[in-house]
């Protein structure tokens, strides 16, 4: 009766202890994330950076060099076609040292002497066609008399008819060496005190607008053709994004687009006008050369003129580009997808366990995909599925989910 009763009590903590090994070892259910396959509208988008820019805008330069006056206009003041933005006088000559001005005054001596050789030739030349006017008068009473014959005359003839020629030529040498002495005495003269020559050059606004830039702040020198200010129409706004070279053969003109991350709570409706038929190198931030491509957009007519109102020239943007879109289509979140030899799969939920899915995709944006075969609507699949997942894993939902 003893070791009956002792051997009970090993058979019992024998199935003691398997019911425990047999308890822990027996798989436990996955906490998990689900999402639901749903039909809605889908959108792809090409997202960049992207900065405004006035769609016209003028640079007023200097006409001439000289010491420019200080600009009273100042960035967003309004200015008239026509207006004056600017006034500069003139820089005067270079003063000459006294080398210099020995040169100048030797070459007005030269210019004069050449004046006086090129009339001394003027005069030698009306002499000569007075001389050959009368020799050809004489020729032709000869002629009339019969004295003379017909090829003489035609000899006179064209002796006066060089001699006027070669007087034209010498009255156009008296003309050029006129200039050259006007030249020189240019160069030789002191130039005029700049208190004396006061006259100032008026610049004026091309069009109307507003003043973007002040490009020169102070009274300065400036050269002919340097910058001054910048004119334009801040409610013509446009937005310049660069996309990838392979993004942007996707970007068609006329295609719509939404303005956002502009500094207001609302997106901005845009359509793209240009994509730029050549492409330009960008080093990306992480040093990579990429091929760039500038595409231009409008913002569309929405009747909030207010928030367009608030964007100025040169301000970052996010622009979002549409490259295709639908509004019915079978749809689940991308982070619900991964690749299973070769192939996009899930994990979708049936009575309580995970089932590994195949499924083909259509379209996709970075938070969702279009599902074209393998699932249903209404089906729930597993969000993120970590590595205790796998097919037949008894799984639980995870509360609020």
């Amino acid at each position: 009766m003893p070791r009956l009763l002792k051997d009970r009590r090993i058979l019992l903590s024998v199935l003691v202890i398997g019911s425990l090994v047999g308890v822990g070892l027996w798989p436990r259910a996955v906490s998990v994330d689900v999402a639901r396959v749903s039909r809605g509208p889908l959108v792809v988008t090409i997202d960049e950076e992207g900065r405004t820019r006035v769609r016209e805008r003028f640079v007023v330069a200097a006409p001439v060099s000289g010491r420019l006056l200080r600009i009273e206009l100042d960035p967003g003041d309004f200015v008239e076609r026509g207006a004056v933005v600017a006034r500069l006088h003139p820089e005067p000559p270079a003063l000459l040292d006294a080398r210099s001005r020995a040169e100048a005054l030797a070459s007005v001596q030269s210019a004069e002497a050449s004046l006086e050789h090129a009339r001394a030739e003027e005069r030698r030349a009306a002499a000569a066609v007075t001389q050959t006017q009368r020799e050809l008068a004489r020729s032709r009473d000869l002629m009339a008399a019969g004295v003379t014959t017909r090829q003489e005359l035609d000899v006179r003839d064209a002796d006066a008819s060089l001699a006027a020629e070669a007087r034209n030529a010498a009255a156009s040498a008296v003309r050029a060496a006129s200039a050259e002495v006007e030249r020189a005495r240019a160069r030789a003269a002191v130039p005029a005190s700049p208190a004396v020559n006061s006259g100032a050059v008026v610049v004026r606004a091309p069009v109307g607008g507003v003043v973007l830039q002040r490009l020169r702040e102070s009274e300065s020198v400036v050269r002919s053709g340097e910058p001054l200010v910048e004119i334009g129409d801040p409610r013509r706004i446009e937005i310049v994004t660069d996309l990838l070279s392979t993004d942007a053969v996707r970007v068609t003109p006329g295609a719509r687009a939404m303005i956002e991350e502009w500094g207001g709570n609302a997106s901005l409706a845009a359509i793209v006008r240009r994509v730029e038929p050549a492409g330009f190198t960008k080093i990306s931030a992480l040093g990579v050369e990429e091929q760039r491509v500038n595409v231009v957009l409008d913002l569309a007519d929405s009747g909030d003129d207010e928030d367009s109102a608030l964007i100025g020239d040169a301000y970052r943007v996010e622009a979002r580009i549409v490259v295709w879109e639908a509004s019915d289509v079978l749809r689940i979140p991308t982070n619900t997808l991964f690749r299973q030899d070769g192939r996009w799969a899930v994990y979708a939920v049936r009575n309580g366990r995970a089932r590994l899915t195949f499924v083909e995709l259509g379209h996709q944006t970075g938070t969702e995909a279009e599902v074209t075969g393998g699932l249903t609507e209404g089906e729930m699949v597993i969000s993120h599925p970590g590595d205790l997942v796998h097919d037949g894993a008894r799984i639980v939902t995870r509360p609020g989910r």
